[in-house]
């Protein structure tokens, strides 16, 4: 039984491999196709002129020293992005947790004493769902919109429209909550002090994601490494015709593609809180932190409710 199981896993696993080489959606192909067949078919003229005879041939070795100093740059660019994008998905990933530990420890440790204060309760817990739908909006340069529509009421939705910053303005009502809480007696000081340690700890990682997104790669980098790549793809035919002959265009075309996809991975990854099929799941997030805090409301806290018990 056990063999078998691995022998169909090592089967998935092929299959799937072969799936992933064909997918188009979280390629970069469709972005980089025009740039190769250019380059392509550049190389396919450079070994027409040299199959009659033009002097079109260069050494191979000229092109030792750029080559290095073009992998050099590539792989800062590539490293550069894709620690923007890990940074990003830590600082969610802060988010999601402090969320979570967040809701549960309002929605055990607040006293009911009053019937309402279940229903108020309920609308707080919502809002830190609130405040990463917000954060994702924000950082996708969106206005509030319908998506946040459920999660508050309808004067605190349209008082949202008009705000510059609508996640502070979340925390600010969050925050509010929880001085009333305490004032009312239902929280003591040490767990005031706790939770808005959590509250603070949501707001410094949005404060890190916006720092992502308001520091990009400086322009004249990203010009000067996309300059040395189209000269380094259109000098290749040059140094290769003289031995690839007519198979230059198909091998410039290779390593155009090498080169080029390199490059747009970088891209599409420097910004993590976009829409590009590779960038952060933020929608999946906040789903799934819709659907933690509604179980979570589905439980009673059993303190709180012993106490409105006993008072009924």
């Amino acid at each position: 039984m056990f063999t078998n199981r691995v022998i169909d896993g090592r089967y998935r696993e092929k299959r799937e491999w072969l799936t992933v080489i064909l997918k188009m959606r979280y390629s970069v192909i469709p972005a980089i196709i025009l740039r190769v067949t250019f380059c392509g078919f550049f190389g396919f003229l450079i070994s027409l002129l040299d199959y009659f005879n033009f002097p079109v041939t260069l050494p191979t070795k000229s092109s030792i020293v750029p080559s290095l100093v073009l992998g050099l740059l590539l792989v800062f660019r590539t490293n550069t992005a894709y620690e923007r994008f890990w940074q990003g998905r830590q600082l969610w990933g802060k988010i999601v947790n402090t969320v979570r530990n967040f809701a549960r420890q309002i929605w055990v440790s607040v006293e009911e004493n009053e019937p309402a204060d279940r229903k108020v309760k309920e609308e707080i817990i919502r809002l830190l769902v609130a405040f990463a739908i917000a954060g994702k909006l924000y950082l996708r340069g969106q206005s509030v919109n319908r998506e946040l529509e459920g999660y508050m009421p309808k004067k605190w939705y349209e008082k949202l429209k008009t705000m510059n910053h609508p996640p502070i303005h979340i925390a600010f009502w969050i925050s509010d909550y929880l001085q009333y809480q305490y004032e009312r007696g239902c929280i003591n000081p040490y767990q005031l002090t706790a939770m808005f340690k959590m509250l603070d700890r949501m707001v410094e990682a949005l404060t890190g994601c916006e720092g992502i997104l308001n520091t990009p790669i400086p322009l004249a980098y990203s010009i000067h490494l996309r300059q040395l790549l189209l000269i380094y793809c259109l000098s290749l035919p040059f140094q290769i015709v003289n031995e690839f002959h007519f198979w230059t265009g198909v091998v410039v075309a290779l390593i155009s593609f090498t080169v080029f996809g390199i490059e747009e991975i970088a891209l599409e990854i420097e910004n993590p809180f976009g829409y590009d099929p590779n960038d952060l799941p933020l929608d999946a997030i906040c789903i799934a932190m819709h659907r933690n805090i509604e179980d979570l409301i589905t439980l009673a806290p059993s303190a709180a409710t012993r106490k409105l018990k006993v008072k009924s």
